[in-house]
């Protein structure tokens, strides 16, 4: 073999191993891309169900605590009916900020969270019509002194405990922050 043929053989063996080179740059970035893409992507779902999940808890507490002030209303002789209804206008406001919560988790996920707030959602409305009967009937009787409405409204509230707890554990599951 002559030295001009084996500077070809020779060139051609180069520019093979920098493209093969290259290629394995290549395809390796692209690998790290896609890994950083991945973590990118499963940061900001985390994120978002932080967000949904802590939306979701701060606004059934601020339900809550609206339901018990109106029951403290009602439970006071010197309340009157347009505080009544003031204070109806104000769960009203929390009655639409938790259903908001509750959307955003069924859109921020998993299945699990989703299922878990819509128990919930099941539950605080059932004591939403507790309540909401316990409104209609003390301005019908001019007093909010009903006992029979009163049980009912703490059976709701008891019964929607369980389903919160529950939605917890599926958002701290859905969180990775479970403890065994």
């Amino acid at each position: 073999m002559d030295a001009s043929v084996a500077g070809v053989v020779g060139a051609a063996i180069g520019v093979l191993g920098a493209v093969a080179g290259g290629w394995v740059s290549v395809v390796g970035q692209g690998r790290q891309q896609q890994r950083q893409l991945h973590a990118e992507r499963a940061s900001r779902r985390e994120d978002a169900r932080r967000e949904a999940y802590g939306a979701l808890i701060a606004s059934t507490k601020l339900l809550s605590a609206s339901w018990w002030r109106f029951s403290d209303l009602a439970w006071d002789e010197q309340s009157t009916p347009e505080q009544w209804r003031a204070s109806f206008a104000e769960l009203h406001e929390a009655w639409v900020q938790f259903s908001t919560a509750v959307a955003a988790v069924a859109v921020a996920g998993p299945v699990a969270a989703a299922e878990a707030a819509e128990e919930l959602r099941v539950a605080m409305y059932d004591w939403e019509m507790a309540g909401m009967d316990w409104f209609s009937a003390a301005l019908r009787e001019g007093h909010g002194q009903l006992p029979e409405y009163a049980e009912r409204f703490k059976e709701a509230w008891q019964a929607k405990r369980a389903p919160d707890r529950a939605f917890q554990h599926a958002a701290r599951q859905a969180l990775g922050t479970e403890e065994p």
